[in-house]
């Protein structure tokens, strides 16, 4: 059964935006001095910069991303990576496409 949060976060276009850019992050963002595009995950200051929102709202986004499982954090130095749960994302698209 799909989560409703799931649905709430997905109902939000700067939250879609962030699952987009993170399918390709090495095309949307700039390389990082710390922390690999790819394996580690983008900056979130990269990403509140590419929203043009603060980032203490760009933190919310990525929070509420993040609870429902479609994004995965790590933290380097003092700086959060945030990447695509992938398998999170698939069990999602397979919900939704299932027949209401």
């Amino acid at each position: 059964m799909l989560d409703v949060e799931v649905l709430k976060a997905l109902s939000n276009d700067k939250r879609v935006a962030i699952l987009t850019w993170l399918a390709d992050p090495v095309r949307h963002f700039p390389p990082q001095r710390d922390g690999d595009l790819v394996t580690d995950g983008v900056c979130s200051v990269f990403i509140a910069d590419k929203l043009g929102v603060s980032q203490p709202t760009a933190s919310d986004h990525l929070k509420i991303l993040t609870a429902t499982g479609l994004l995965s954090a790590r933290r380097i130095k003092q700086w959060t990576f945030y990447r695509r749960d992938e398998q999170r994302i698939a069990e999602v698209k397979q919900m939704l496409s299932e027949d209401w």
